[in-house]
């Protein structure tokens, strides 16, 4: 069968599917990833029937680090019959000013993205490492690089824009915003699901290891949480969210860090992680009787509230807010708690339906529909996949 691979390469896991071409459209036919790198390697993947296909574990030592990962996943779907790779499909998290839409990757684009690395320390370099290694390997199969950065690149000028002299703007140094690929799959779901709040405004939380949120009318980004790179924002695992630019200045000049101190701190060590001294997971915060866990649950459902404020602001009003990605799929008590910090707005959890993990999580007198909608990077990037290289 003719087939497309999506690969989303993290600091810590890498995740792939495999779509099936089917006419005009796509069908999941295997969802995998290798996650643990370097602490505990896990390769795992299911047919679309739910049929484990592999199950291995490693070493630390034998899959310790991204390059290995690759291999090892690599070999496993060697093994795969039945499958003739038409193209491979790529999350990238930062497109920079260059790129609003997904593209075909050459040498020259594979090259101009390797310089948005220092803005995406975390998730840039990793995303490229597969990239180098398909084209080296499989220099005939179509590339295509789907950004996180894109859905957010129609925003007014006023909004992107810092209050810094224009030649920045103009060198790129702007507001992108990311998790552009989950928003933009959410947008397209609900007018599934919600044909009668999806054109109007809506606000959706991606509330992960990575944490942002976006406000949409009529389906587009009007505004986001995150800036310039993915530390802007929200609270999140690891990373801080919303700073003071100040602090940074100090950590420079009055605690002598360098800059790439600085950078290992704000990406590695801060967010839930840093404030609780414990973890960054908050499934492991919230089964925490320590008070320092308190704290971090508190600041994140605190901040949660004020940007959906300030995203309800830029929308004029509000008529529905949706949870997505694993803490916002998967976690009752946040979603009930930062639901109690928007009664103000008109929203209205019910409880009971909320435990339950329903679709709709609101009461029926509440002016403002809450929403629980799973989100899928891999297929929308499935998609733009087989809509580029149906151009070729």
């Amino acid at each position: 069968m003719d087939a497309i691979l999506v690969v989303n390469a993290g600091s810590s896991s890498l995740k792939f599917q495999f779509f099936e071409i089917v006419g005009a459209g796509i069908e999941r036919r295997i969802r995998g990833q290798i996650d643990g790198i370097g602490t505990r390697p896990r390769l795992r993947a299911t047919a679309v029937d739910g049929a484990v296909l592999v199950d291995r574990s490693y070493e630390p030592q034998v899959v310790g680090d991204l390059p290995a990962a690759i291999a090892e996943t690599r070999a496993w779907v060697q093994t795969l019959e039945g499958f003739v790779l038409k193209a491979i499909g790529h999350r990238v998290v930062h497109g920079g000013p260059d790129y609003t839409k997904p593209v075909l990757i050459g040498p020259g684009v594979l090259d101009r993205l390797s310089t948005f690395q220092d803005l995406a320390p975390l998730h840039q370099p990793n995303n490229l490492a597969p990239i180098r290694l398909a084209m080296e390997i499989n220099p005939d199969v179509p590339q295509v690089a789907c950004f996180d950065t894109a859905f957010h690149r129609g925003h007014a000028a006023h909004a992107d824009c810092y209050a810094l002299p224009q030649s920045f703007y103009d060198e790129g140094v702007r507001r992108y915003g990311f998790h552009g690929l989950s928003y933009e799959y959410i947008a397209e779901r609900l007018v599934e699901t919600a044909p009668d709040v999806a054109r109007g405004r809506v606000i959706v939380a991606h509330l992960g290891s990575g944490a942002s949120m976006c406000a949409l009318h009529d389906g587009r980004s009007v505004e986001t949480t995150m800036g310039f790179t993915a530390l802007d924002g929200l609270p999140m695992g690891t990373r801080p969210g919303q700073m003071d630019p100040g602090v940074v200045l100090y950590l420079i000049d009055q605690k002598g860090m360098s800059s790439g101190e600085v950078t290992d701190l704000l990406y590695r060590s801060s967010g839930l992680k840093g404030l609780s001294g414990i973890s960054g997971d908050m499934r492991d915060l919230l089964a925490s009787d320590d008070p320092r866990a308190a704290l971090a649950i508190d600041h994140f459902v605190h901040r949660c509230a004020l940007n959906a404020g300030m995203l309800a602001a830029a929308l004029g009003g509000l008529d529905a807010f949706v949870f997505t990605a694993g803490v916002g799929e998967n976690s009752a008590p946040i979603r009930a708690r930062i639901a109690e910090r928007l009664v103000w707005l008109g929203v209205e959890c019910d409880p009971a339906v909320n435990e339950a993990g329903a679709m709709t999580i609101s009461t029926a007198t509440s002016r403002v529909s809450l929403h629980i909608l799973p989100t899928d990077e891999e297929l929308m990037i499935a998609r733009h996949t087989l809509a580029l290289i149906g151009t070729l």
